[in-house]
Parts: C-alpha cells; sequence; structure tokens
C-alpha cells in the first residue's frame, strides 16, 4: 500500500448516504462488463441534491457529464459518511471515479466494512470534521506512516487515526487478498 496519498479534494457535508453515493437507479450495470463498470464512476456521487448544504459552493460536479472518472482523488466529508443500504456498491463507484480516499470522523459501520474488505477505497478517519478546512479544488496529502492530513492550499495539518486491524486487508487489497495470503483459503 502507497503510505502516502496526494490528490485534490472533494469537499462533502454529514450524512452522505449511500444513495447519494450511487443511486440505486444505476445499480443495474455490471461490475464484471469494462464498459458497464464505467458507469458506477460516471454516476458516483450524482444522487447529491444541488441544495444538500453539505456540496461544495458553486455546485461543482463531481463528475464532469459524459467521463468516468473524476478529477478528486480524496473526499473529505463530515459524519456518519455512508450511512444507509448495506451496498458494496458505494465504496465500488468512488474508487472506479478515481477516489482513493475517504476522510471523515465517523462512518456508517457497513460502509467503512465494504471499503475495506473490497478493497475500494480507504476510509481513513479524522479526530474532528474538517469540512471547515478544505475547499473542493484543494490538494490535499494523506500520509498513512505518520498518520495526518495536509491542506496543501493553506498548509495546515490534521491527525487523522491509525487504520489498526484493518491495515493488513487494506495493503493486501481487500479481505479475500488478504485471506489468501494468510493462507486461510487456497487460490
Amino acid at each position: 500500500m502507497e503510505t502516502i496519498k496526494q490528490g485534490k479534494v472533494f469537499v462533502l457535508g454529514d450524512d452522505i448516504d449511500t444513495d447519494q453515493i450511487i443511486p440505486a437507479a444505476h445499480l443495474v450495470y455490471s461490475l464484471d462488463h469494462p464498459d458497464e463498470k464505467r458507469k458506477y464512476g460516471e454516476f458516483a456521487l450524482s444522487g447529491v441534491p444541488i441544495d444538500k448544504s453539505g456540496l461544495p459552493d458553486g455546485n461543482i460536479p463531481f463528475v464532469a457529464s459524459g467521463q468516468s472518472e473524476s478529477p478528486y482523488a480524496i473526499i473529505v466529508a463530515g459524519k456518519n459518511f455512508g450511512c444507509g443500504s448495506s451496498r458494496e456498491h458505494a465504496p465500488a463507484a468512488l474508487q472506479i471515479a478515481g477516489v482513493q480516499a475517504v476522510v471523515a470522523p465517523t462512518y456508517a459501520r457497513i460502509f467503512y466494512r465494504n471499503a475495506v474488505d473490497g478493497g475500494f477505497v480507504i476510509p481513513v478517519e479524522s479526530q474532528a470534521s474538517l469540512v471547515e478546512h478544505f475547499q473542493t479544488g484543494d490538494k490535499a496529502e494523506i500520509n498513512l506512516t505518520d498518520y495526518f492530513i495536509r491542506n496543501q492550499r493553506t498548509g495546515e495539518t490534521f491527525p487523522v487515526k491509525k487504520l489498526g486491524q484493518v491495515e493488513n486487508i487494506i495493503e493486501a487489497g481487500g479481505i479475500f487478498a488478504y485471506a489468501r495470503q494468510a493462507g486461510m483459503i487456497g487460490e
């Protein structure tokens, strides 16, 4: 696992649910078919209402119309990110769109487990909400060795929590890859 993650930031508010991350209407596509899989990137975060208080100033789209990759590699969000249904497509859609990590003070447990178990995105827990310290478009660096996130525009650095026991699963690329490496299951 790369211990440094860098990229542009997309800022969201509290309680972003899985239907906002990938609306149920778009669950008809196959994750195994390359052309259909790209649709998950295209529709990632398309369910966040324009008037949602957590949406960035100027209602900046996460993914440009007709594209499947976002220019944003890091999401900085408020509390309870990924609440709602137990939809493993939510962290998968973010990964397909190019997200490497989400930074939030708390996660819905099922989103956190799906993100880790599938090896989709790294759910980094901040010590406090950081949405007031970042703007959409800022560049950030997440250091997973020294456990901090830095806003490269302002120079501010904020501590993040250690990944703990899930670090080996994340490093392996998901729960099944980890189980294979650990000899728990065969190839």
